[in-house]
């Protein structure tokens, strides 16, 4: 297991392991960006996050690493197979009702296959001036136009019971950890 400290004081894992004791779960967010579009996916299943748009990702499972999992949620969510990828970003969520989340971002470089719909997600390419904020999460708004000027950024985001953002954090970063 490697673990580094960030600038924010919490204790990290490429792995999906309990480091801090606060049943963080340790997930991937990847994006692919062409001629101008961004590719979503807007969630169909019931329950955290249906219905809003999102990039292609999720938990990641027992023995696999942050990229692994990442690649096999762009196969399992759109049918794409990830063959090239750089990583964007690391942001810390806490939530009144836990768990928290660290997110492991990625700008998706090349695939094979034409992103299609799942079980799981409608895939569309949506326009770059026309992202849909109102229908993402409310911090998408923040860290988006880091991602889309191929900054490197790290962060945090604190939410209430109602999921609206009552402190955040994030900064341009020349490394990620």
């Amino acid at each position: 297991m490697i673990l580094y400290i960030s600038k924010y004081k919490r204790a990290h894992s490429w792995y999906c392991l309990d480091v801090d004791n606060n049943d963080r779960k340790i997930m991937t967010e990847a994006l692919a960006i062409e001629g101008g579009k961004i590719l979503l996916g807007r969630k169909k299943k019931e329950g955290f996050g249906s219905g809003k748009w999102v990039g292609l990702g999720g938990k990641i499972e027992e023995g696999e690493t942050i990229e692994g999992a990442m690649v096999r949620e762009c196969q399992e969510e759109a049918s794409i197979e990830v063959t090239k990828y750089k990583k964007s970003g690391i942001l810390t969520f806490y939530y009144v009702d836990g768990p928290d989340m660290e997110v492991h971002y990625y700008q998706i470089l090349s695939y094979k296959n034409k992103p299609t719909d799942s079980d799981e997600m409608e895939v569309a390419w949506i326009d770059i001036d026309k992202i849909p904020y109102d229908l993402m999460w409310p911090n998408d708004k923040y860290w988006f136009p880091m991602f889309l000027k191929g900054e490197l950024f790290e962060g945090y985001f604190r939410f209430n019971e109602k999921y609206e953002i009552v402190e955040h954090e994030i900064n341009k970063v020349i490394k990620l950890a």
